[in-house]
């Protein structure tokens, strides 16, 4: 499986890995991070309940990361059908907890099921920040996977109307965020999104990208400075 893939590609993608990995779950960027793209509420007495009840339903989702030829990395997200829960809406590949599973186990089990991506294949590199949805009042554990490539993805029509990718670095650019008023049944709101469909990437995956993509450009930043360093000591 990585037979065709540059070494210096894998030193990189074990990197990212690790880097995740070994991450103080005290030091991740949290609320902060996805708080840069929550819909805010134009009316200053409306209130959006941030943390979970007693009956919140524990929930998953996976955050899949794969290269391509030129070892970029993408992320794999999904349209939902009309027949589900947040129809319509791009998602990560995940749901609600069954039975005895860990929610990574959930994670993992909704990926396969969404997409057609086998758990086998993923190497998890852990959860972060967890996320209230107070709309369906989901307590939502965002986990990373890796996996070694493009994976075959087969859409369960039932759930998934299309597989979307984008590229991390892509999306790290002001290019696809875009801010809208939007005027929701609740109350109208200024929505922050990515602008990388005809429909709209918000909510909260767009809360949970906000954290990842944090996360990903704080090891850029440290990958660069171990680069300049060897640099430094190798002249």
């Amino acid at each position: 499986m990585t037979d065709n893939l540059p070494v210096y590609f894998f030193m990189k993608h074990h990197r990212f890995y690790h880097y995740i990995k070994n991450l103080d779950p005290d030091k991740l960027p949290g609320q902060p991070a996805q708080m840069r793209m929550s819909p805010t509420p134009l009316d200053p007495d409306f209130i959006l309940p941030r943390h979970p009840t007693e009956t919140a339903h524990p929930s998953s989702v996976l955050i899949p990361i794969y290269p391509d030829s030129n070892q970029k990395l993408h992320v794999v997200l999904t349209l939902r059908s009309d027949r589900i829960r947040h129809a319509g809406q791009i998602s990560f590949p995940g749901g609600r907890q069954e039975n005895r599973e860990s929610l990574e186990e959930t994670a993992l089990r909704e990926l396969h099921e969404e997409v057609g991506i086998p758990g086998s294949i993923v190497k998890t590199a852990g959860p972060i920040t967890p996320l209230y949805l107070h709309r369906t009042d989901n307590q939502i554990t965002p986990f990373v996977g890796f996996l070694d490539k493009k994976p075959t993805l087969t859409p369960n029509p039932i759930e998934v109307s299309e597989i979307v990718t984008a590229e991390l670095d892509a999306l790290l650019t002001e290019e696809y965020k875009k801010r809208e008023q939007w005027d929701l049944p609740q109350t109208s709101f200024d929505v922050p999104f990515w602008d990388i469909h005809d429909v709209p990437l918000w909510g909260a995956t767009a809360m949970i990208m906000s954290e990842f993509l944090t996360i990903y450009e704080n090891f850029k930043q440290s990958d660069l400075s171990i680069n300049s360093e060897s640099l430094q000591k190798n002249n």
